[in-house]
């Protein structure tokens, strides 16, 4: 008797199993005839899986291509995506940021990578979407990072602190008269910038200024991946997490020296809504450290393109500095002939310089904006089912040549001249910042200092490569929290002092920012 009832209960509880998984595999895998269409893969549940792994960022721009879906599913492993192609739906997406949300991802993005203990992630997760108002962590934190990079007196702050460390990189970068020095662009831009960066951002007693914690952070970012996705991160991510931990050790003891008292306010507001819900320093420590991907991430590698385009493109470098030399100030201190870059003065007054930077951000960026859909929804006449995830990646935009015409593979810095605006889309669809109530905060500080290391850099050094050739390198390893493409290999270059300009003393100032660079929709007043 008892083996029959045994056998009966195994029975059931196998049927139960099996009808479980059955119908978790049929949410996960099946298709409703209202959603989106399915893009073709070429082996069932894994192929776009392996699309992305030989692909990368690129695979959704072939998928877009091959279909030509304005919107479609992707089904993946434990997950469905779906993909946003066209920029009039990706307005609408915006517009439903409570039902296509990016904080409940946000959360869960920090809390993993950041290592966050239970209690802070709960902290964070109260109202982690703002359904019911602005309050909580999430909300505020949001809101002090825009108030702290906001156009005005304490951007500007934050800005000439930056400048004048770039001006110090750089004269110890240029080599005397008559000599030449040979460096890594890529790794001298990226010590710079990190430099720059975090000094202004940090204040005086800035954590990156020991050079073992950048390194850190630096190993830290490089293994994200593997930490996020990979199985059994404290075996297989060991290395990035040891460097991750490193770096929260120092920003802790940062935190308890007081070192924010001095920092800009973007740094001061955003830890004082951790402070005012009571987050565990140790986590206010550790979030910092994510936190950094965003300050820091993508501002070398857009520096690197600017200038590696800058010196490729035929007869380029030429007009840029014909039009940099043009707002450069020349006057005599004992003796000495002193050039002053005003970087107000470059972005009124060199629109090619500008057009080339934002044409350097729509060729090399592949940053992919994510939503998670909240609750069954439509967009347009697609049904989008709740838990599935809503992906819009900027490159599938920037590749369009049904948008930026036949050209739209080659680099062409005058796209963005204000006399070629009937040639090309509106600028909702120039999507390197994002977009709607995840517009990147820090676009105009990241401007400001890829303006002024590029503008500098030229106006003030002769460069050849040491290969002989400008080669853009491939970007393959990029990774997952970058916006910006990065090269997978440096480039060594040979500096010299500029012909013509070898006994000049340099300076770089900054008026006050009245007039906003409008690069995207939001920045021009344009209505969505």
């Amino acid at each position: 008797m008892s083996s029959k009832v045994s056998n009966s209960t195994l029975i059931f509880i196998l049927a139960g199993v099996v009808t479980t998984a059955y119908f978790a595999a049929r949410k996960m895998f099946g298709h409703d005839p209202r959603e989106p269409p399915l893009a073709p893969q070429s082996i069932p549940i894994i192929g776009h899986m392996l699309g992305l792994s030989r692909s990368k960022f690129n695979y959704y721009t072939e998928i877009s291509q091959q279909t030509g879906f304005p919107l479609f599913t992707m089904p993946l492993p434990g997950q469905k995506m779906y993909v946003v192609t066209r920029p009039e739906l990706i307005q609408t997406v915006q517009k439903q940021h409570q039902i296509l949300a990016f904080p409940p991802i946000g959360a869960k993005f920090a809390s993993t990578a950041c290592g966050a203990s239970p209690e802070a992630q709960a902290i964070l997760n109260q109202n982690v979407n703002g359904d019911e108002g602005g309050f909580g962590l999430s909300m505020e934190s949001y809101a002090a990072m825009r108030a702290g990079l906001k156009p005005g007196s304490e951007l500007d702050g934050m800005n000439r602190v930056m400048i004048q460390e770039i001006a110090k990189s750089l004269d110890q970068l240029q080599p005397a008269k008559g000599e030449s020095r040979t460096v890594g662009m890529y790794t001298w831009l990226r010590d710079a910038i990190t430099t720059a960066t975090t000094r202004s951002v940090y204040g005086p007693m800035n954590p990156y200024d020991d050079k073992a914690v950048a390194d850190a952070f630096w190993e830290f970012e490089s293994g994200i991946m593997s930490i996020l996705v990979g199985f059994l991160p404290s075996i297989t991510a060991r290395k990035p997490i040891a460097a991750r931990i490193k770096v929260a050790e120092a920003f802790e003891k940062y935190y308890r020296a007081g070192g924010v008292e001095k920092a800009s306010a973007f740094a001061r507001y955003r830890y004082q809504s951790e402070i005012n819900h009571d987050v565990p320093l140790e986590d206010i420590a550790r979030y910092e450290v994510g936190g950094s991907i965003a300050v820091l991430v993508n501002t070398a590698p857009a520096a690197f393109w600017s200038l590696l385009l800058l010196h490729s493109h035929p007869g380029l470098l030429e007009d840029i500095r014909k039009e940099i030399d043009a707002c450069t100030k020349t006057t005599t201190e004992n003796g000495s002939t002193v050039k002053t870059l005003n970087i107000t003065t470059l972005k009124e007054n060199c629109p090619l310089l500008l057009s080339s930077y934002q044409e350097v951000l729509r060729y090399r960026s592949m940053g992919t904006f994510i939503r998670e859909v909240m609750e069954d929804t439509y967009l347009d006449q697609w049904l989008l089912k709740k838990g599935a995830m809503l992906q819009m990646p900027s490159r599938i935009i920037h590749q369009d040549a049904g948008l930026w015409g036949s050209n739209v593979d080659d680099f062409n810095p005058r796209r963005f001249l204000p006399e070629e605006k009937h040639n090309r889309p509106r600028d909702v669809c120039f999507r390197a910042f994002g977009g709607g109530k995840t517009l990147c905060p820090g676009r105009h500080f990241a401007t400001n200092e890829i303006l002024a290391v590029v503008a500098v850099f030229v106006a003030r050094l002769d460069t050849t490569p040491v290969g002989g050739q400008w080669k853009l390198p491939t970007t393959a390893n990029t990774n997952v929290a970058a916006v910006v493409m990065e090269p997978d290999d440096d480039i060594e270059v040979e500096i010299k002092p500029r012909q013509g300009f070898e006994d000049v003393k340099w300076a770089i100032n900054l008026n006050k920012s009245e007039k906003i660079f409008a690069m995207v929709t939001e920045d021009s007043g344009e209505m969505e």
